[in-house]
Formats: C-alpha cells, structure tokens, sequence
C-alpha cells in the first residue's frame, strides 16, 4: 500500500494498493492537503500588510452579485504576468498598474455600480487588467485568471465604460460556453450598470419566446450560437459593436462547435473591434490560435505551476467497483451535513439515475445536463441557488465559471476525462473550483473504483500538485472523523487568514 493511502482501519481492498504507486508518495503527515503551507505562514503575511492594504477579498464579489447568492474574491497570493504586445511600452509604468478604482477616472455611474457590488478597491488581476481595456484606442487582452478573482467585473467595467446608451444600438457582446454562464455575467453587467441612464441589457440564449424579436439592447450576453443566429438574421445590428468578450475561451476555442460558432461571430463584427479573452486555463494549443483570434493582444497569465487548488481540501474514496460507487456515495451523504453540493459525473444517464435514488432517499436533488430544455436548465440553477436543491447533479455543462455561494463541497462521481480518455486535470480544476472560494470551507471528493480511474487521478494529483487524504470505506466512523478534522481545520485556517 502506498503511505499517501494508509489511514486508520485500512480497507481491505485498495486500486491505490493494486496499481503501481507513482515515485512521488508522501506520508500520512504529509499528505495533508496542498495549502497547509501557505496557511500556516498566514498569519505571518497579515502582519507585514498595512492596515490600508487590507485583503481585496474583504470588498469584493465576483461572478454572480449577493442577490443571485454569489461567492466572495479568491485574491491570489501570486503576481500577475503582463506582457505587452508594444514590446517599447514599460509595463512597470503608472499606466499600466492601478491601486484604486479612483485612478481610472470613471463616469460617477460606474462609480456607484462598484459601490452597489461593495467593490472599494481593485483585486491583483484588476490592478494590471483595467489599465489595458480600458487604455484607448482599444487594444486586445488575453487574461488567464481563476475564477473568483475579479476577471468578470473587470471585462464588464470595460464593457460598460464603452458603451454610450444614447446611441441605441448594440455596442458590446459577451459570449460564454453556457447559458447558466451567460445569465449569471449578465446579471454583473445588470448591476454594475444599473445607475447608466437607459442601459439595455438582452441574454441572448435559445428562447422560443424571443424568436424573431428585434434586439437593440447596447449590451448582449449569450451563446455563441444564439448570437451568431441573431446577426445573421439582421435581428441584432452589430454594426455599432465595439466590444467582443470571451468567457472561458479556452473552452469555446478548443471545441469544434463552440470554436466555429465564436469565430464566425467575430467574423460578423467590425473589423476593429477590441476582443477580450478570458479563462483559468489557457493549455498550448489554445493560446497559439487565441494570437490568431486576438491579434497584437496585451496579455496577462499565471505560470503552470501556479495553477493550482489550493485551499480546497482533497480526499478520496477507493471503492472496489463501478456499482459500490452509488452505495458510498450515499454513505457518505449520510454522515455530513452539507450546506450545497455538486457532483459531476460523465454521462447524462448516471445524473438521471443518481437523481432518482438519492430523491428515493430524502435527498434534495436536482439533476442539470444538456439534456434538458433551456427554461428547464434556468429553473434548475435558480433552485440550486435559492437552496431549495441542495444537490446539483451535473455533466460537465457546469464545470466553468457558475458561482454560488453555498457550495461547500464538490464530488467527482467520475473522473473528469479527455475526448481520448485521457485523465483531464484542467477540466477538475474549474470543478473543483466551484467550492472553496475565499472565506469558505472547501472540500472536494474524488470516487476511484478501477485501475483506470486510479491511474488517472494519480496523474491529476500530479499535474495539479494534490497530495490527497484517503477515506477508508472499510470503517465509515472512521470516515467521519477526518472528514470533520479537515472541515475544522480549513475554517481555522480561513479565521487565520482572516485575522
């Protein structure tokens, strides 16, 4: 048995004992999660931060605003890279850096718009991103930024500070890989703008309701899709559009569907518009075509290495086969408390089979695929939100971008895989990032049953730098205690970091 697997009452069948270990094991010491270093030198950096530089976190909100239940500001302890596409530019200048909102000079409308989100003073992304968009003339950004440190109040404050609501047309258009997405950056861009005299706003995502309805909203939020539908069908005017914003690029860019959809957009634009792309993640493959799509783009990144999961706590299930997989979930659902949960899995089936049992079992469960119809999806989130569905069943379609406050825990039924079936270290990243934003307790649980899903998790756990704690499905008591040891230890840490 690896050490990184012992645990008390060890169970009497481990995939972690039978598959080979990789080179890299820690002990049961050790194994404690990732951020364990970085809570414990905390208190240390709160002392050497002045008073006036108190933690960003503490004034902001991002993705969704408090009315649709949205999480507080994850601000990085790391440094944001710039790179300017003028290689003459000095990128250490006043210019291209800001310590306050005040700096930017913006219309007093956009002023109260931050004050109504409780934004009082930029995060790392916004020092270095807003100077850039907002710059003039518009110059193209590429910004990789986890989600919850302010990357969508940046793009939108840039969106709205171009847009001029008395010429009545659509100036600025966001597109996202999901409508849940969508909704949810049209909801930011509803109440940063909500002291703008006349703005429209229009959420362009299938909706039989709307066909054939002319928009003349000065700011668009949607799919792809819809998007390119509704300019093509002279439905939306885009011959004012000043703005194209891409949430979670890499992901519309790297699938074929999205990919296609996006381009053909852009393509039905004017030929300067300023394009903004923005995601977590940006693999190689990406960022080459995103110099294509974003041509002579500033851009703002994080090394690999610090694309990590710190301050979510990991652990992991070893059960024997596929069909233990659903017992010890429930298991497990039935020793914890959990204020909000979401639990991906690989295929729409297993969410329609999960949703039914565990609804058999008292379970308050809503199940989110793309199976459903859009109203449907809509009804879904919003009681996912609203709490009246404490457990969100959900593919992939969820994985990217959604915010909701409560979410304390996420599970991966199944191991988030390649289109080659290939372990997908990226996609567990934005699952995983949907607990844990800053000031809560997050915790995310792996379900391994087979050598294959062993195999793959251990090759995530590298890439992502996880050194995960083993829970013994042999001894559920046991289970207990350190799920609630870990729990109590990452609210201490987040009270330190508070501190």
């Amino acid at each position: 048995m690896s050490d990184a697997a012992k645990i008390e009452n060890p169970a009497s069948f481990s995939w972690a004992d039978d598959a080979e270990t990789p080179t890299t094991e820690k002990t049961q010491d050790q194994a404690a999660p990732a951020s364990a270093p970085a809570q414990e030198a905390a208190p240390a950096a709160t002392e050497a931060k002045p008073a006036e530089d108190a933690s960003v976190e503490q004034s902001q909100t991002d993705g969704a605003s408090e009315w649709q239940m949205g999480s507080a500001l994850l601000e990085p302890e790391f440094d944001v890279n710039v790179k300017l596409n003028d290689l003459q530019a000095d990128p250490d200048s006043p210019l291209f850096s800001v310590k306050n909102f005040s700096d930017l000079n913006l219309p007093e409308a956009l002023n109260k718009g931050l004050a109504s989100l409780n934004f009082h003073k930029p995060s790392k992304i916004q020092e270095r991103a807003l100077p850039l968009l907002l710059k003039n003339p518009a110059e193209n950004l590429i910004g990789q930024s986890q989600s919850g440190t302010g990357k969508t109040a940046a793009f939108t404050l840039n969106i709205l500070a171009r847009t001029d609501t008395s010429v009545n047309k659509p100036q600025a258009i966001a597109i996202a890989p999901t409508r849940e997405l969508a909704r949810q950056i049209l909801g930011v861009v509803q109440i940063m703008g909500q002291f703008m005299d006349g703005l429209k706003t229009y959420c362009a995502v299938p909706d039989p309701s709307q066909r054939n309805k002319q928009v003349d909203a000065h700011v668009v939020v949607g799919t792809p899709g819809t998007v390119m539908d509704l300019i093509r069908r002279r439905q939306l005017d885009a011959s004012g559009v000043k703005v194209l914003v891409l949430d979670e690029a890499d992901n519309m860019l790297d699938l074929q569907g999205l990919g296609d959809q996006s381009k053909r957009v852009k393509k039905l634009l004017p030929p300067h518009v300023q394009t903004v792309l923005f995601s977590a993640t940006f693999p190689e493959r990406v960022l080459a075509f995103c110099s294509v799509f974003a041509p002579n783009a500033n851009t703002i990144t994080l090394e690999q290495n610090k694309l990590t999961v710190e301050g979510i706590k990991q652990m992991y299930l070893d059960v024997s086969s596929d069909q233990d997989k659903y017992d010890s979930l429930l298991k497990f659902y039935g020793l914890m408390t959990i204020a909000s949960s979401i639990i991906f899995v690989k295929r729409r089936d297993t969410a329609s089979q999960l949703e039914k049992r565990m609804t058999a079992e008292g379970h308050h469960v809503a199940s989110l695929t793309g199976a459903l119809e859009g109203s449907e999806r809509d009804s879904v989130i919003d009681r996912f939100r609203e709490g009246s569905a404490k457990v969100l069943i959900t593919t992939n379609v969820l994985a990217r971008g959604i915010d909701v406050q409560s979410v304390t825990m996420v599970i991966n039924y199944d191991i988030p895989e390649t289109a080659d079936r290939k372990a997908d270290p990226e996609t567990f990243l934005h699952r995983v990032g949907r607990t844990g934003r800053f000031g809560k307790v997050g915790v995310a649980l792996t379900l391994v049953h087979d050598r294959t899903s062993w195999q793959q998790f251990q090759e995530i756990c590298q890439y992502l730098n996880i050194q995960p704690t083993k829970l013994d499905t042999g001894d559920w008591d046991n289970v207990e205690r350190v799920v609630k040891q870990i729990i109590k230890s990452s609210r201490n840490a987040n009270k330190g970091m508070e501190a």
